[in-house]
């Protein structure tokens, strides 16, 4: 599918960027330094302006094989990265997919992640016609505990992977309601 963007109210999402009129990767790099993003969001390589141009690119391919769908959330008036939306895991013939997001350490605790999931969630019921969105998080990431719950979403388990590793809540949301 083709990269949609979305009025989000205070922000906007669109497709990550590393061209010539917009350059993600810099903001990509500093959020990836911070100790919160890499404990939270792990397995991403995004220390260098290289690194950062693959991940663009990755989910670039993402978009364009229906895998997943992913936004930058944009300061509307400068453009400015401050995090990344997404619906990953997508199965639209079944009509399900995971929410998952993360936030700029300098855009934290201003409603970003709720204004802008908000928006993905209403893309996701309505233009995909998901039937059902889950989104799951470590159990110590309160912050992502309060997206999940202002958003809609209800918490249905708790997973245990076993010693050592910390639980997953694990919560879902249908389209009723949908914000």
């Amino acid at each position: 599918m083709e990269p949609v963007e979305i009025n989000a109210g205070n922000y906007y999402l669109r497709q990550l960027r590393a061209d010539e009129l917009m350059d993600d990767r810099p903001a990509l790099v500093e959020a990836f330094a911070d100790p919160t993003q890499r404990r939270y969001v792990p397995g991403y390589q995004v220390g260098t302006l290289e690194e950062a141009g693959e991940y663009v690119a990755v989910r670039a391919r993402q978009w364009e094989r229906d895998e997943r769908c992913s936004w930058a959330v944009a300061e509307p008036t400068t453009g400015d990265l401050l995090g990344e939306i997404l619906l990953k895991n997508l199965d639209l013939e079944a009509g399900v997919a995971e929410a998952g997001l993360w936030i700029h350490p300098n855009a934290r605790g201003r409603g970003v992640g709720v204004t802008a999931l908000s928006a993905a969630l209403r893309f996701g019921f309505g233009a995909l016609g998901l039937r059902e969105i889950s989104y799951q998080h470590e159990e110590s990431n309160t912050a992502s505990a309060a997206v999940a719950r202002r958003c809609g979403f209800t918490h249905v388990r708790t997973e245990h992977a076993g010693p050592g590793v910390e639980p997953e809540l694990i919560w879902t949301r249908g389209p009723a309601g949908a914000m």
